[in-house]
């Protein structure tokens, strides 16, 4: 009995240290949370008057950064897609803010009214659902009347789908071509990418997964044997790149029916005509320039689709000349 009455003596001890220990944690975090709240006072105060164009994330939360949080609290106004997404967002970091509605179905009717606000003085940041604003979603005509009227612009850099498809792509990055997306149809899109066929350039579009495998036998009809890669839920948590020739891109697809999430298709540039040697050889010397024989042909096969057994062989007379 009265080794029982010991341990609920200890038990009850152990409760109450821990009560004072959760007291002190809900006293620091309120303390942090009114140093957060003091600091995004100190903020509004400083935020010159101007239209922020401000990136967001395109599907992982922890990627939107520090100075975007920081305008958000500090803007006077918050124009966005979708409030409730937005919303959503900045409640997870802790953020308030005041916002409207700024889409494609209301933009000519607020844009006045939010300009109006930058010239009285207000701070007015604008934001996509998803990424950065104005690369396939709305705000063009709000940053041009900004500046028109003499208004500053501020950029707000962060998350882009387009850029983050491109850098993992493989694919050459020096010169590229944002095209978003193509029309719906089969006969606008194969007009679209027949405009696009001659553009040196890596191509960067975005497509619906539906429409995936259609679009992709298109481009390997109108592009040629190019190599290319899609970029599939981006940051999130089934993130996937899937990278080969069109063709074979195309074949996929259809096989294992559309895929879910958000798309992004990535087109390696014009590949050296057959007979263009020195195009060929140029791309090989620099590749040889800071890898063995068989990669820098295996990354030069990647690049223009040459066949990889030619150019080890050509690769090997010029490592030999050297």
């Amino acid at each position: 009995m009265t080794r029982r009455k010991g341990t609920e003596k200890r038990a009850r001890t152990k409760a109450a240290r821990g009560a004072r220990s959760c007291s002190v944690d809900l006293e620091e975090a309120a303390g942090q949370r009114n140093e957060s709240a003091a600091g995004s006072k100190r903020s509004r105060r400083a935020l010159a008057a101007g239209l922020y164009v401000v990136a967001t994330p395109i599907g992982n939360a922890g990627d939107i950064t520090k100075r975007a949080l920081e305008v958000f609290a500090a803007a006077d106004m918050v124009a966005c897609e979708d409030t409730r997404v937005t919303g959503k967002l900045l409640a997870m970091h802790g953020v308030r803010a005041k916002l409207t509605p700024y889409h494609e179905h209301n933009a000519a009717r607020v844009r006045p009214a939010l300009l109006e606000r930058m010239v009285r003085g207000e701070a007015v940041a604008l934001a996509a659902d998803a990424g950065t604003p104005l690369i396939s979603d709305p705000g063009y005509k709000l940053v041009s009347e900004a500046a028109a009227a003499a208004l500053p612009v501020i950029a707000v850099p962060g998350a882009s789908a387009p850029i983050a498809a491109l850098t993992v792509s493989g694919l050459p990055t020096d010169r590229f071509l944002f095209a978003g997306f193509l029309p719906p149809r089969r006969a606008g899109r194969r007009k679209a990418l027949g405009e696009l066929a001659a553009v040196k350039a890596t191509l960067v579009l975005l497509e619906s997964p539906r429409r995936l495998a259609a679009s992709l036998a298109d481009m390997a009809d109108v592009l040629g044997a190019r190599p290319a890669a899609v970029a599939r839920e981006l940051t999130k948590r089934f993130e996937e790149v899937r990278r080969g020739s069109l063709a074979e891109l195309a074949r996929h697809y259809r096989a294992s029916g559309a895929p879910k999430g958000e798309v992004v298709v990535v087109v390696g540039p014009p590949l050296p005509a057959a007979d263009d040697d020195e195009a060929v050889d140029a791309r090989l010397r620099a590749a040889l320039d800071r890898q063995s024989v068989r990669d820098a042909a295996a990354t030069v096969a990647a690049a223009t689709g040459v066949p990889r057994r030619r150019l080890y062989a050509r690769a090997l007379e010029i490592a030999g000349q050297r």
